[in-house]
């Protein structure tokens, strides 16, 4: 076991060196577009007027632009993500995309956001799922105009990733929130979760409706081991059960969603889903996966510990960039851990999809050879 942990340390030592600052050359996808909430935000909420805002340090004291938003002390999961996919810069937020190249993708993402629109409205407003959605009309609009026409515009978003990850405020900070959302008292957990993978399932649809064709779909974490939660609960130190229930409920049916689309669109479209698994990655490489580094909120100019890299959780929510790290070459190329992503990586999606196109240029390439 000694030894395991070592070779992972070493592997993981070795990718983020590899992937510090970027992978130059040709990215794997033309684009990439990113939907969720604040493990996924990169500045959308800076001049919201929400509480759920960390464009201050010491938030990004270890990304190379410093506080830009992202509420991490580096990059976010799907930074890494983009880096591995041999993009050369991070995506853009919708909120700074001008100047910016938006054909290599927009992210939408928005601190407290969640799959019900009334989700994150306790702490000031954010940018729901849904709305998410309708700035991407806006950004596909925006690509046609670029290419010349919708047609293009179709032909070209069909080509790119759409990362969605998003549900755990619609339990944290709704559902499990009585004093401010009325949910917990009309649906039961079980039809509270359905309620979300249908109203997650008609936002895919409208993506699928203006070119996505290739998702990435992320599961909840063990909500009840998140430090606010514990601390809110007086648990001592315990996992929450009842909240890491609501999120195994919830990976389950979105298991099931990505099979049932996968069947429905299997000509020309393909669904995976990433952390989905009971464990979904151990704790046992960090010595400290019960404590933030950074607690107490994280005010401004706090100081955080030190030994960054030894911590799960970077504030009372977020992980730090080290478990982002880890969790972002598992759902990239999980070799070591097949139950991370179903049914495949990222890595084996893409290549999919590149092989696919392959084999539809050369088949009809010979049809007109033929002719």
């Amino acid at each position: 076991m000694a030894c395991d942990i070592l070779l992972v340390m070493l592997l993981l030592f070795l990718a983020a060196n590899c992937i510090q600052y970027g992978v130059h050359g040709v990215s794997q996808v033309p684009c990439l577009f990113i939907f969720g909430d604040s493990l996924s935000d990169s500045g959308n909420n800076n001049e919201l007027p929400t509480s759920a805002k960390c464009n201050y340090r010491p938030y990004g004291i270890d990304f190379p632009a410093g506080s830009t938003g992202r509420f991490t002390n580096g990059r976010t999961e799907i930074d890494i993500i983009t880096q591995l996919l041999g993009f050369e810069n991070f995506i853009p937020p919708f909120a700074n995309t001008s100047g910016s190249d938006i054909l290599k993708g927009v992210n939408y993402a928005s601190g407290g956001a969640g799959i019900r629109n009334e989700t994150g409205s306790h702490l000031g407003g954010s940018i729901s799922l849904g709305m998410q959605l309708a700035n991407h009309r806006v950004i596909v609009s925006e690509i046609a105009n670029k290419l010349g026409s919708p047609d293009l515009a179709q032909q070209y978003l069909e080509k790119c990733l759409y990362y969605v990850n998003i549900g755990s405020n619609d339990y944290i900070g709704n559902y499990f929130n009585p004093q401010f959302y009325p949910t917990s008292r009309i649906y039961s957990l079980e039809q509270y979760t359905q309620a979300l993978i249908e109203e997650l399932s008609l936002n895919l649809l409208a993506l699928h409706d203006i070119g996505a064709r290739k998702y990435v779909l992320s599961g909840l974490g063990s909500l009840g081991c998140v430090p606010h939660v514990k601390h809110l609960y007086g648990t001592n130190g315990s996992c929450v059960e009842e909240q890491n229930s609501a999120a195994f409920k919830f990976n389950n049916k979105l298991n099931a969603l990505v099979d049932q689309f996968n069947n429905r669109f299997s000509a020309d479209s393909k669904f995976i889903c990433k952390g989905t698994a009971p464990k979904a990655i151990d704790t046992h490489e960090f010595s400290v996966s019960d404590a933030p580094c950074c607690p107490f909120g994280c005010i401004p100019d706090q100081k955080p510990c030190n030994n960054r890299s030894d911590y799960v959780f970077w504030d009372d929510v977020h992980p730090t960039e080290a478990w982002n790290l880890l969790r972002a070459m598992s759902a990239f190329d999980s070799i070591t851990d097949q139950t991370f992503t179903y049914p495949m990586d990222i890595k084996h999606l893409v290549d999919y999809e590149i092989k696919r196109e392959l084999e539809f240029t050369n088949e009809t390439t010979s049809l007109r050879a033929t002719e």
